[in-house]
């Protein structure tokens, strides 16, 4: 099998020994996108809405580096820092900015620091 690794500088750098993404088997593999600022890697957002939007908009920065966008997701893995209290707030942005028919998709409780929430993707390359 062979692995293509993919990376873009409109979204953050990894913070560790991984990559943003891997192409492998016809389908390509993101990292788990937060909300952090691409250059500053300062946390956009206080609310579970901002912090959505920026980790949509990096997560969508990782699939454009490789020509792809959301109606090519067909998984989705969601970390809510606060799930009770977040997954609505979550659904309105996620439904916004994803079309259906929508990936399929879960949402786990997850201990995440200083940010609200974590998105990784897999998607079809056509």
């Amino acid at each position: 099998m062979l692995r293509q690794p993919v990376s873009t500088d409109l979204a953050p750098v990894p913070a560790g020994p991984y990559s943003q993404a891997i192409v492998a088997n016809g389908f390509l593999f993101t990292a788990g996108q937060t909300p952090h600022h691409p250059v500053t890697d300062e946390t956009v957002g206080t609310t579970i809405e901002e912090q959505t939007v920026q980790a949509m908009k990096n997560l969508a920065a990782v699939l454009d580096a490789h020509g792809l966008d959301f109606s090519h997701v067909v998984k989705a893995t969601v970390h809510l820092h606060h799930p009770g209290r977040d997954f609505a707030g979550f659904n309105a942005m996620y439904k916004e900015l994803v079309q259906a028919p929508y990936p399929a998709r879960t949402t786990v409780g997850s201990f995440l620091g200083d940010f609200l929430v974590e998105i990784d993707a897999v998607a079809a390359i056509p």
